[in-house]
């Protein structure tokens, strides 16, 4: 997990990314609206929406609610990480399942069976693909980058 501020920047906007990148190459596709222009304009957008709503909202809530739960023990980082991943990808999905209807259709595409089918088909997704690769690759990075920090201070004081 990050250490410092910036390691917590870094790991918040690769983990931002590439959910957002993997989301939109899905709803293109199920949409069969898939363009790189689409795709670029798609990941712009819904990274800053993303990003921002992780750091002020969804991450913030996220953490407090893992953090209180009483059947999470906080001494196991895996059951801290995956409680706090599933509720950031429910928070997540949540939000960013309105905001994709908002932009592509408007507010006057917005129903509720749109956006519980909207929901549905995000969360299924999104779910495994935090679990099982965002999730498991930046943590493996950030991993790569604390090591080769570690490795140049002790270099530096021998």
């Amino acid at each position: 997990m990050p250490k410092t501020k910036n390691e917590g920047i870094f790991f918040t906007s690769l983990m931002c990314f590439l959910m957002v990148l993997g989301m939109s190459i899905y709803n293109l596709l199920l949409h069969q609206d898939f363009s790189m222009i689409n795709l670029f304009m798609g990941v712009v957008l819904g990274f800053i929406v993303a990003f921002i709503l992780d750091v002020f909202v969804v991450g913030i809530v996220a953490k407090k609610i893992a953090f209180s739960c009483s059947f999470v023990d906080k001494t196991k980082p895996m059951q801290l990480i995956l409680t706090i991943s599933s509720l950031m990808v429910l928070g997540m999905v949540t939000f960013m399942s309105l905001f994709g209807l908002v932009v592509e259709g408007g507010f006057g595409a917005l129903s509720v069976a749109a956006y519980l089918n909207a929901w549905k088909m995000n969360f299924i997704v999104a779910l495994p693909y935090q679990l099982l690769i965002v999730g498991p690759f930046s943590r493996f990075v950030l991993k790569k980058i604390q090591n080769r920090k570690m490795n140049e201070s002790v270099n530096a004081s021998a």
